[in-house]
């Protein structure tokens, strides 16, 4: 999973699940472009990587991805900055707002689904019109456990990892024939700065249930950040080529994929989301 010479903007790097992303592709020999909202967050991580990788090809921007002109700035910097662009991670989100639908404030809640949503498909056109003239390139969008269960308490997070997963299937036909691939990550169940405030929400907001889970996952420790992100590297690689329209799970599916899988994958729709049918459960109704 050699990733020298290759190129990438990693959106939402200033900490957690984006460091550990910067991280691994550094390792690999990835040169990087960070990209967050904050400053004095980002300059500490570009300061730290560079510490510790102190040859490597490491860049910074200061992007919202909700913002179409601050994206377009971050697109022409990885040019400027990295010479060209042969790789995507669109890893920044939030959870949003927290409580019922009936209860949130609704510019927080939209606000969501224009960080988490619109900025990722956004980032994922200018991605295209950059990797389409070397007809090779990979895109790397992170979902997660919203786009498979339902979340009530964070109904926009939720709503939104769904469609950034629906949107990855898409698009990855779309740009297929252009040697693009475009992947989903489901880095496991973290224990970021994102759990925190899901526990400073309180049970009532969040509900029991899922307030319950978190604070056991902030007690146990979460699974690590460098298996999603090792995931990452492994999709950003040549040695993934093929692979492309899925969701897939960092800590649970069997990847790197070896040569029979890739076929299987390309002739089925595991990994994807899909209607179940009462058939499928044993039922005897509908067709």
């Amino acid at each position: 999973m050699n990733l020298a010479g290759r190129r990438a903007i990693i959106t939402g790097a200033s900490m957690g699940l984006g460091a550990a992303i910067a991280e691994e592709f550094l390792k690999a020999g990835a040169a990087v472009l960070l990209c967050a909202r904050s400053a004095a967050e980002l300059d500490a991580q570009v300061e730290r990587l560079s510490k510790a990788h102190p040859a490597a090809r490491i860049a910074r921007a200061l992007a919202d991805v909700a913002n179409a002109r601050q994206v377009d700035a971050l697109f022409d910097a990885a040019q400027k900055e990295l010479g060209g662009l042969d790789i995507v991670v669109n890893n920044a989100g939030v959870y949003g707002p927290m409580g019922t639908i009936d209860a949130v404030d609704w510019d927080d809640w939209v606000q969501a689904i224009n960080i988490n949503l619109m900025g990722t498909v956004y980032c994922c056109r200018k991605a295209v019109e950059a990797l389409k003239p070397k007809r090779a390139g990979k895109i790397i969008n992170i979902s997660g456990g919203g786009a498979t269960n339902p979340l009530p308490g964070i109904s926009a997070y939720a709503a939104s990892k769904a469609g950034v997963v629906r949107f990855t299937e898409t698009l990855a036909l779309e740009v297929q024939e252009f040697g693009i691939d475009v992947n989903a990550v489901a880095p496991g169940a973290l224990a970021t700065r994102l759990t925190d405030q899901l526990l400073e929400a309180g049970p009532d907001r969040v509900g029991k249930a899922l307030h319950a889970r978190m604070a056991k996952l902030k007690q146990e420790g979460g699974t690590p950040l460098h298996v999603g992100a090792s995931l990452c590297v492994y999709l950003a690689s040549r040695e993934s080529d093929g692979v492309t329209g899925r969701l897939i799970a960092a800590q649970w599916d069997p990847w790197p994929f070896d040569q029979p899988i890739k076929q299987e994958l390309k002739a089925s729709d595991i990994y994807t989301l899909r209607r179940i049918v009462p058939a499928e459960r044993g039922k005897p109704w509908g067709k």
